[in-house]
């Protein structure tokens, strides 16, 4: 056979292999995620939608790919410096200059990770430059969940700069879209706002570093078609798993598709990838509800449960916290008479907060201290240890609050080792609450912060629980030991972080912890696999706390939350604000010896119907009712998996004179199963509305009819208790 020939045959080999479409598919029980090989070897999204019922219908998209390689067609994976004519998820500068890269198709694997887990992998590689990203998507067919990330490498000859590399992108076709967004500020977190999308770009971001997300937080709602709603219509929750800077971007072209790239945010990040290693993007986590955010919100909050949140399946401690009572104006023994009444109103737990620690600058108040872990000797002459024995001798665990990642100026960390210290080396210094921020890209730095709470364990192996702050934005953006690679310090800072997490877990897999960041500075379901709970606001007004909590409840179960009864507010009753505080994870900082006699009663009696119903918040579906935003009043319940229980929740918050008051119809029951109704956690001398306490309705009824919860009294509340009746 002449070579002639060969050539000839060799030809139409590759014709034939190139014009073969790899079709890959990604699926929940109810979502689709379906990408497929185009003639030029890229990968294109081909839908993106609910599961069809006959799976030959698929066939029918795949003419829709038909000649789509220019700047208009949905690449999974589009790439900068080539026709992508809008925002890329990739971008990279190669040894030579050179900026453009063709990602294409090369594999794909398929994995089962357990029963319900399934993980894909696709690799892509540039036919010109030797640079490698592999897309992940892992997805969990119950709960309705896909995770997807991205991993980037290279084998060029230097070190290359990469200043695009989301890790995720999606697109949609439809004839409106609705952005709703969680925005705000220090006490005043996760405003929910709604607009529309049009044409053009809009970025939700964050370039604050270590408390990063103090004015918006790193999750989002899209209403596909229509503006969300509760209970109908079709959206996209996402969130992105990360403790630092991150972008989304929704950008609408000019055939009015939507375009959602998800992922770190590359700002003053453009990161220098040194030949063989691999950059490791974090995950971005959605969902697709065809039944509005309520149903997007359970299948978050289950698979947080079963998936992510540190000890998402266990219990969780009522508390104590001392610092409304005593700031830093404390010793041992008024400790000790704080940790007596923590077993008075039955709570779990004593919580130590800021002011225990610092001698050379003791820390009397939030200028000076931070970084210096010794107790202060003329406040706690027997340190830590006492502590922890007196409460233990009273039949209470004990914890204790940190912020280790921070330092003052007036310490002696500081004075030691200026080194370890994010700050410009020739420019005045820029504080943020009187502290600096610790370069935790630094591995001696990781190790300092290591041991702050190795040695406040080994020391006291009965500390039941760390309370972790972060209270500052990184500033003064320089980092002494990353040098010349500058662009890598906000990511290597969080990478950082979690390498002393992944060393905390190790060694202490079971410590309780809560992730606090001035509030609800971090949110993030990456940071939630080292913590059980995050602290949402340092605003612990009752009427604040039901909107921030309807807004955090879009995301994050209930035991994730914690939400503590404090003096805030004195027009709301003690009634109120536990009523409100027992929607998630209880606590209390509040002095329990000034309230009133009847009050100390009910906060008793209150903690004990926590105890007694608590799984049902922490386990069950939450339906949220009513909204305080549509008007004066709010609802949520709770429904337990076997549907013999359930907890609703109702305030009148600001009623209007002579409002007309609407029943509330239940959501989630069994409608066949009789439901006997009782109200709980009432105030002594105080009787339950006689319309419907005690008496037995039909789930159905409840759900179509609905119960008189609502009042015109100002800052009510009430808490009804749902009991199937065999």
């Amino acid at each position: 056979m002449s070579r002639k020939i060969l050539s000839i045959l060799f030809f139409l080999v590759v014709i034939t292999l190139s014009a073969h479409a790899e079709t890959i598919h990604i699926a929940t029980k109810e979502t689709e995620l379906v990408l497929q090989t185009a003639q030029n070897g890229r990968l294109f999204q081909l839908y993106l939608g609910p599961r069809l019922a006959v799976a030959d219908d698929y066939n029918h998209l795949t003419a829709n790919m038909k000649g789509k390689s220019d700047g208009q067609a949905w690449e999974a994976y589009p790439v900068s410096g080539t026709e992508t004519y809008f925002e890329p998820a990739f971008g990279i500068r190669h040894n030579d200059g050179n900026q453009a890269t063709v990602l294409k198709y090369v594999s794909h694997t398929t994995k089962k990770v357990s029963d319900d887990v399934t993980e894909t992998v696709i690799t892509l590689k540039d036919d010109l430059y030797p640079v490698q990203v592999k897309l992940f998507y892992r997805t969990f067919a119950k709960d309705n969940i896909i995770e997807s990330w991205t991993e980037i490498s290279h084998n060029e000859k230097k070190a290359v700069s990469i200043n695009n590399y989301a890790s995720s992108m999606l697109y949609w076709k439809r004839s409106q879209y609705f952005l709703t967004e969680f925005s705000g500020d220090w006490a005043k977190e996760v405003n929910m706002t709604t607009t529309p999308l049009a044409f053009g770009k809009k970025m939700v971001d964050s370039k604050l570093g270590s408390r990063a997300n103090l004015h918006v937080s790193p999750f989002f709602t899209v209403g596909l078609g229509d503006t969300p709603r509760e209970n109908d219509g079709q959206v996209l929750m996402g969130t992105l798993a990360w403790t630092g800077n991150f972008r989304f971007t929704f950008e609408v072209d000019n055939e009015h598709n939507l375009r959602v790239i998800s992922g770190i945010n590359p700002f003053a990040s453009e990161y220098t990838l040194d030949p063989g290693k691999v950059f490791t993007t974090p995950s971005f986590i959605f969902t697709l509800s065809n039944q509005g955010t309520g149903k997007g919100s359970r299948d978050l909050q289950r698979w947080a449960r079963n998936y992510r949140l540190k000890d998402g399946n266990g219990d969780r401690m009522t508390l104590l916290n001392n610092w409304e009572s005593t700031g830093f104006d404390f010793n041992e023994e008024k400790l000790k008479s704080l940790i007596e009444e923590t077993k008075y109103l039955g709570a779990d737990m004593f919580l130590l907060d800021d002011g225990w620690f610092a001698n050379k600058y003791p820390r009397h108040s939030d200028t000076q201290g931070l970084g210096d872990w010794a107790p202060t000797a003329n406040k706690l002459p027997n340190g830590i240890p006492a502590l922890v024995k007196a409460a233990k001798a009273t039949g209470v665990k004990f914890g204790i609050w940190i912020e280790p990642e921070m330092v003052s100026a007036k310490s002696e960390l500081f004075e030691k080792h200026p080194d370890w210290v994010i700050m410009l080396p020739n420019r005045e210094r820029y504080y943020f609450r009187n502290q600096l921020v610790l370069d935790l890209s630094n591995p001696a730095v990781q190790e300092h912060v290591f041991n702050v709470v190795d040695h406040l364990m080994t020391e006291n192996p009965d500390l039941a629980y760390m309370k972790w702050d972060c209270n500052s934005p990184i500033t003064n953006i320089y980092s002494p030991y990353l040098k010349e690679k500058q662009g890598n310090l906000y990511i290597e800072y969080v990478r950082g972080l979690y390498k002393v997490l992944d060393r905390i877990r190790g060694k202490y897999p079971t410590l309780p912890m809560m992730l606090c960041s001035g509030g609800g500075g971090r949110t993030d379901y990456e940071g939630l696999r080292y913590f059980t709970e995050f602290w949402p606001s340092d605003n612990t007004d009752p009427v604040e706390r039901l909107y921030i909590q309807w807004g955090y409840s879009q995301f994050f179960p209930a035991k994730s939350m914690a939400a503590h009864v404090t003096s805030w507010n004195h027009d709301a009753s003690i009634k109120f604000r536990v009523d409100v505080a027992m929607q998630c994870k209880l606590g209390f900082d509040i002095n329990i010896k000034e309230l009133r006699a009847e009050e100390q009663t009910f906060c008793k009696e209150a903690v004990a119907n926590y105890d007694r119903l608590k799984n049902i918040n922490y386990d069950g579906d939450q339906y949220r009712l009513v909204s305080p935003y549509d008007g004066n009043h709010s609802a949520v319940m709770y429904v337990s998996q076997s549907k013999k229980q359930a907890l609703v929740y109702a305030y009148d918050i600001f009623p209007r004179y002579s409002e007309i008051l609407q029943p509330v119809q239940c959501q989630g029951l069994n409608p066949a199963a009789k439901y006997r109704v009782k109200e709980i956690n009432l105030m002594s001398g105080n009787n339950p509305a006689d319309a419907f306490n005690g008496k037995v309705y039909s789930g159905d009824y409840l759900m179509k009819i609905g119960l008189d919860l609502f009042t015109s009294t100002k800052l009510h509340s009430r808490i009804l208790e749902l009991e199937v009746v065999e």
